[in-house]
């Protein structure tokens, strides 16, 4: 039976929840709510599991904060024996339009420090990644602020039509393979 690690960047704390930063946590909330299960505090994060078509997906939140995720990530892939080829990271991207989406084989971190982390505790940037556009309305040296500010309302009502497309992906990738959840999903 093949496993697929879907991990959700994120912080941890309430005043995180609703910041752009959290799209990772955001999706996954989803995704479990969808299939009705819920997250267990674990070690080095949240933990949901479900089966979908005879495949089993372990959904991370990570509790070391955005900076430090790879610890996360390669423990549970380790934990959960999921090949490297079998995880995605799900998180924010400032250099792509609000609600754009982009899921990708490898990439550099592009400035992301929580893809830094991974790519540097797992020693490769070849891992599949789900990139979530949050938009660059900020102004200059102010992306920090930017992402870690909540969402405005017309922002929530996009996320709200964008969602139930983002768990699509996360089930595409463990049922139709990468390559053609890039096809179907990319820039949509």
């Amino acid at each position: 039976m093949k496993k697929y690690l879907i991990v959700g960047l994120g912080n941890i704390g309430d005043k995180y929840t609703n910041t752009r930063h959290n799209i990772g946590f955001k999706i996954l909330d989803e995704v479990a709510e969808d299939h009705n299960v819920t997250f267990e505090t674990e070690k080095l994060g949240d933990i949901a599991k479900f089966r979908f078509k005879g495949r089993t997906f372990v959904l991370l939140k990570p509790s070391t904060f955005m900076n430090l995720s790879g610890k996360a990530v390669k423990y549970w892939m380790q934990k959960e024996k999921i090949a490297l080829e079998n995880i995605l990271v799900i998180t924010d991207d400032i250099n792509i339009d609000f609600g754009t989406i982009r899921v990708k084989t490898k990439g550099s971190a592009g400035g992301h420090n929580g893809l830094k982390d991974i790519q540097e505790k797992l020693g490769t940037n070849k891992y599949p990644r789900f990139r979530f556009g949050v938009g660059a309305n900020y102004s200059k040296g102010r992306q920090v602020d930017y992402v870690l500010g909540e969402w405005n309302k017309d922002e929530i009502s996009q996320l709200i039509e964008r969602l139930p497309v983002a768990t699509e992906i996360i089930t595409s990738f463990g049922t139709a393979g990468l390559n053609n959840t890039m096809n179907t999903f990319n820039g949509k």
